[in-house]
């Protein structure tokens, strides 16, 4: 694409005209990582913490911030999510991995939708445990891949 959608020929900025699109299946999956001290991420997985289980409250935090994307990022639509799932793993004693997945089936895609939904989550596990760790980082949040639509299939290689 040599151009963005999100502009006119006078360079004003709009919302994309969705309306002749087809209604396709569509999916778009990101992930980020938290990294924190090992200390910090134990807690985190053994579900010690006095606040309350972190992943968890970070799961509805994500699927709660896709739910409400178009209201954070200006120019997104408003989408009917099929649903949104929120997976986590830990690769080394010192990173947290956040991966989001969303499903509409819509005239437009849910990447933001996907990202905003790990955004969310690695803000609310620094969040709840800031108080044990300032040093904890977000990092790398990108789409992974993407499915449905006029552009099919996308994977990050």
């Amino acid at each position: 694409m040599s151009y963005l959608s999100h502009f006119d020929e006078r360079g004003q900025s709009r919302m994309v005209d969705v309306g002749g699109k087809p209604i396709t299946d569509r999916m778009a999956r990101a992930s980020g990582l938290v990294r924190m001290a090992s200390a910090t991420l134990a807690t985190i997985r053994d579900r010690q913490l006095a606040k309350g289980d972190v992943l968890e409250v970070a799961r509805l935090a994500g699927i709660m911030g896709a739910k409400r994307t178009s209201e954070l990022i200006p120019l997104c639509h408003p989408l009917p999510l099929d649903s949104v799932t929120i997976e986590f793993s830990f690769p080394d004693d010192a990173t947290l991995v956040i991966e989001a997945t969303a499903r509409v089936s819509a005239r437009t895609g849910v990447e933001m939708e996907a990202l905003t939904a790990v955004s969310v989550a690695a803000l609310t596990v620094y969040d709840m445990c800031k108080a044990i760790d300032r040093g904890i980082t977000i990092a790398a949040i990108q789409l992974e891949e993407k499915s449905g639509g006029r552009s099919g299939q996308w994977r990050r290689g």
